[in-house]
C-alpha cells in the first residue's frame, strides 16, 4: 500500500468518526425536532404487480403497504430517515408524498361548483411536512450526483496515477482524502443495511432545511420563487370536468396560495393531483422520471420495463445458485435486473436477432461501468452473459436450468400472431426440455393469450399453469404466467427415430 493510500485511511477514519461524534452533539437540536416525522409515500407500480411491490415493501422497510383500489399505486407510511431506501425499491416507477388522501369526496352537480371547490381545497391541505419531504429528498438526489463525480475523479486519479502522473504528493493526500470522506458518506447515505449513518446525514439534511427556514423567516436572505407544475390523473366515468380543466384551476389556487410561477416544463416542484371515481389523493412528486429506467442505456423496439422484469423475477422466487435464462432477452432488461439484484444466481441472455444480443451485451457493460464509477473502484462483474442462439434448438443440456423467465413475442411489433402458432408450441417444448423436471419454473409474458393457451394445452404432461397475473403493457391487455415443470422426464421426438441431439 502506498504512502498515498494509508494516509487516505487514517484520515477517512478519523474525519468519519469527527463528523459522526460532531452531528450526535446535534441530536437534542434539529434533529429531536423531525426525528418523528412520519409521511404517507405513494408509488405507481407496473399494473398487476401491485402485490409484489407491496410484499417488497414489506420485506425492506418493514412498513405496512395499502394497495390502492386505483390500479397501478401502492400507499406506505414511513419515517423521513428512510427515505434513501425507497428509492432503492425495485419494483416502483414512480414516487411522491401524499398531502392528502380524501375518501368518499363529495363531487358537486355542476362543472363550475366542483372547479371552484378545487380551487378552494388548495388552500386547506396541510403542506408543510409534504414539502419539508420534498426539500430533503431534492437535496438527496443532489448528493447522488456529487457523489457519481466525485467518484469519476477518484477513478481518474487512480488512472493517473498508474501512468506515472508527477504531481505534488501532499496535494494529491488532500484531494484524495476530501473527495473519499465526501464520497463514503454519500455510500452510507445510500446503504440501506446501515441505518444510523443513514438517520445522521438525513438528521444533517433536515438542520441544513430547518437552517435556511429559519435564515427565511428573519428576512436574512430573499425566498426562492419556485417554478411549480400541477398534473391531474383521473379514472372514472361520472365526472363533469376533464383532467385540465381540474390541473388548471387547482394549480391556479395553489399559485396564488404559494406564490410560485408556472412552469410546464422547466419546474422544481410537480403537484399532483389523482381522482379516481370519488377519491382524491394530492400528492408532490419525488421521482422526476421514473425509476425503471435505471439498468437500459440502449434500447430497442420493444424494451421490457425494468420494474416488470423485477415483477417477473420475483414471481419465480429464484434462489441461491439457480440458472436463470431468458431465451428470448431482447435488450436484455430480465437478465440485467435479474444480476443485479439476484447476485447469488447465474443468468444467460440469448436472442436469435445479432442485434438485439449487440444491445443487451451493451447494456451489461454500461451497467457494470456504473457500478465501477458508483464503487469507486474496479468490479469483479455480473453473473451473466449474453449468447446468440435459436430458441427452438437451445445449447443447454437437459434439465439444466432452474428458472425461465422471458418477455414472448406479441405479434405486434415484432414478428406475427401467424408466425406465433408454430413459434409457440416450439418453444414451450425446448423450454421443458432444458427446464428441471419437478423443481423447474417458467415465467412468461405475452399478448397473444389465445395462441398460447392453445400451445399450452398440448404440454398438460410437461408445464402446469399455477398462477397469471393481467399486466397493461403500453395499453396492451397482457398476461403473465407462472408454470411449474412437471415431474415426467423429457422424450424428444428425435430420440424416438433413432436419433439424438447433442444436448
Amino acid at each position: 500500500m502506498s504512502d498515498v493510500q494509508e494516509a487516505t485511511n487514517q484520515l477517512l477514519d478519523v474525519n468519519l468518526h469527527e463528523n459522526q461524534r460532531s452531528i450526535q452533539v446535534m441530536e437534542s437540536g434539529p434533529r429531536s425536532e423531525f426525528e418523528t416525522l412520519q409521511v404517507t409515500i405513494g408509488a405507481t407500480v407496473p399494473t398487476g404487480f401491485e402485490q409484489t411491490a407491496a410484499d417488497e415493501v414489506r420485506e425492506k422497510l418493514r412498513s405496512s403497504c395499502k394497495i390502492s383500489k386505483d390500479r397501478g399505486k401502492i400507499y406506505f407510511d414511513i419515517s423521513v430517515e428512510s427515505l434513501a431506501q425507497v428509492h432503492c425499491l425495485r419494483s416502483v416507477d414512480n414516487l411522491f408524498v401524499v398531502v392528502q388522501e380524501l375518501k368518499d369526496y363529495q363531487f358537486k352537480e355542476t362543472k363550475e361548483e366542483v372547479l371552484k371547490d378545487f380551487e378552494e381545497l388548495a388552500g386547506k391541505l396541510p403542506w408543510s411536512d409534504p414539502l419539508k419531504v420534498w426539500k430533503i429528498n431534492t437535496s438527496f438526489k443532489k448528493k447522488k450526483t456529487k457523489r457519481k463525480k466525485i467518484n469519476e475523479n477518484l477513478s481518474k486519479e487512480k488512472i493517473d496515477n498508474a501512468q506515472g502522473d508527477k504531481r505534488d504528493e501532499k496535494d494529491v493526500k488532500k484531494k484524495l482524502t476530501d473527495d473519499a470522506l465526501e464520497s463514503r458518506m454519500l455510500d452510507y447515505y445510500e446503504n440501506s443495511a446501515i441505518k444510523e449513518e443513514i438517520s445522521t446525514l438525513v438528521g444533517d439534511d433536515l438542520a441544513s432545511f430547518k437552517d435556511e427556514t429559519d435564515e427565511s423567516s428573519r428576512g436574512e436572505t430573499a425566498p426562492e420563487v419556485l417554478k411549480f407544475r400541477v398534473t391531474c390523473n383521473r379514472a372514472g366515468e361520472k365526472h363533469c370536468f376533464s383532467s385540465n380543466e381540474a390541473a388548471r384551476d387547482f394549480g391556479g389556487a395553489v399559485q396564488d396560495y404559494f406564490k410560485w410561477k408556472a412552469d410546464m416544463t422547466k419546474f422544481d416542484v410537480e403537484v399532483l393531483l389523482n381522482i379516481h371515481d370519488n377519491e382524491i389523493v394530492v400528492g408532490i412528486a419525488l421521482t422526476e422520471e421514473s425509476l425503471h429506467r435505471r439498468n437500459i442505456t440502449y434500447f430497442g423496439p420493444t424494451t421490457l420495463r425494468s420494474t416488470l422484469a423485477y415483477g417477473m423475477l420475483r414471481l419465480c422466487d429464484p434462489q441461491p445458485t439457480d440458472i436463470i435464462v431468458d431465451p428470448m432477452c431482447g435488450t436484455g432488461a430480465i437478465p440485467i435486473e435479474g444480476a443485479a439484484e439476484w447476485t447469488n444466481c447465474y443468468h444467460i441472455a440469448g436472442d436469435n436477432n445479432p442485434l438485439a444480443v449487440n444491445r443487451a451485451a451493451n447494456n451489461i457493460s454500461s451497467l457494470l461501468t456504473k457500478n465501477q464509477i458508483k464503487e469507486g473502484k474496479l468490479s469483479w462483474g455480473l453473473p451473466i452473459d449474453a449468447i446468440q442462439w435459436d430458441v427452438c434448438n437451445l445449447p443447454l443440456r437437459t434439465g439444466s436450468v432452474d428458472i425461465i423467465v422471458t418477455d414472448m413475442p406479441f405479434g405486434k411489433r415484432m414478428g406475427s400472431k401467424k408466425k406465433n402458432w408454430n413459434l409457440y408450441p416450439a418453444c414451450l417444448q425446448e423450454m421443458s426440455r432444458v427446464c428441471r423436471p419437478g423443481t423447474g419454473r417458467a415465467v412468461l409474458l405475452t399478448q397473444d393469450k389465445k395462441c398460447f393457451n392453445k400451445a399450452l394445452s398440448g404440454m398438460g404432461h410437461l408445464w402446469r399453469k399455477v398462477h397469471t397475473v393481467w399486466v397493461n403493457i403500453g395499453g396492451l391487455h397482457a398476461a403473465v404466467y407462472l408454470l411449474k415443470r412437471t415431474p415426467q422426464a423429457f422424450v424428444h421426438s428425435s430420440e424416438q427415430g433413432g436419433e439424438r441431439t447433442p444436448w
